[in-house]
C-alpha cells in the first residue's frame, strides 16, 4: 500500500524504516512533495539537498544537520544516491564535515565518518538533468553496512587524509587522494572560512571540507544490492 502522509514520528525499528522506504518505491518526488504540501522546485541548482529532506520528512527522520546519524535511536544514517536510467551514480556522496583544527587523538573509531557509515540505508533517485525534479522517481531502498574489506578501505583513506590534514598539507589535498573516500571543499560559496593548520603550524583560513564517497564504490554497493 503507498504512503498517504509523511511519517509523524521516527521508526521503532530497522524493519519498520526499511517498510517505509519500500513503500516510497515508484513515486515521484512531485508526488511526494504534493502529497505532503510541499512546493517542488523547477531545478535542484539552488535547492541542494531538498530530496533528502524530502525523504526525511517521509521516513521520520530528526537528526538535522546535527553530527549524528539520521535515525540515532536506530544507529542507521539516510542517504540518497542519484542515478541515471542505467543505475550509474551521478555524483560523489557526502558523508560529513572534516575536522581540520583539534584532531590530537582523534580516531578512526571515533571518528564520525565510521560513525555515519556503520549502517546506511540508501535511496536511489532518478535523478538525470533531464528529468523535471518533480518526475524523477524514488527507487528501492537498501540497507548496508561495511564489510571488514571495506571498511580497511574506508579507513585507510581517512587516516590518510587526516594525517595530511594534521601536518598542514590541507591545500595540497585533492579529490583524486584516497580510493574509496576523498576530501573536498563543502562550503555554499568561496567566502566561507575556516581555521586549519598550515605547513610551519600555524593557524590559516581555508574553506571548509567534507568527506565524500567516490562514485566507483557507490556503485558497488549498488551492484551488491541489486544485481
Amino acid at each position: 500500500m503507498k504512503p498517504i502522509q509523511p511519517a509523524n514520528c521516527p521508526p521503532a525499528s530497522v524493519d519498520e524504516l526499511l517498510a517505509r522506504a519500500h513503500a516510497l518505491a515508484g513515486l515521484s518526488l512531485g508526488e511526494l512533495a504534493d502529497l505532503a504540501s510541499i512546493a517542488t522546485p523547477q531545478d535542484l541548482r539552488r535547492h541542494k539537498g531538498w530530496s533528502g529532506q524530502l525523504l526525511e520528512l517521509w521516513l521520520g527522520a530528526q537528526a538535522g544537520s546535527k553530527p549524528q546519524q539520521d535515525f540515532p535511536q536506530l544507529g542507521v544514517e539516510l542517504k540518497t544516491l542519484p542515478i541515471d536510467e542505467q543505475g550509474r551514480p551521478l555524483e560523489t556522496t557526502y558523508v560529513c564535515y572534516a575536522p581540520l583544527t583539534g584532531i590530537a587523538g582523534l580516531t578512526w573509531e571515533t571518528s564520525n565518518v565510521r560513525n555515519k557509515l556503520s549502517q546506511v540505508c540508501w535511496i536511489p533517485i532518478e535523478a538525470s538533468r533531464h528529468i523535471p525534479p518533480a518526475q524523477r522517481r524514488v527507487a528501492t531502498a537498501f540497507l548496508w553496512s561495511p564489510c571488514a574489506q571495506e571498511e580497511r578501505l574506508l579507513r585507510q583513506d581517512w587516516e590518510e587524509l587526516m594525517d595530511l590534514i594534521a601536518l598542514g598539507q590541507i591545500e595540497n589535498i585533492s579529490a583524486r587522494h584516497g580510493q574509496v573516500l576523498q576530501l573536498r571543499p563543502k562550503a555554499a560559496d568561496g567566502s566561507a572560512l575556516t581555521q586549519a593548520v598550515g605547513t610551519d603550524g600555524q593557524f590559516i583560513m581555508t574553506r571548509p571540507r567534507g568527506f565524500y564517497l567516490k562514485k566507483p564504490f557507490t556503485q558497488s554497493l549498488l551492484n551488491q544490492a541489486f544485481c
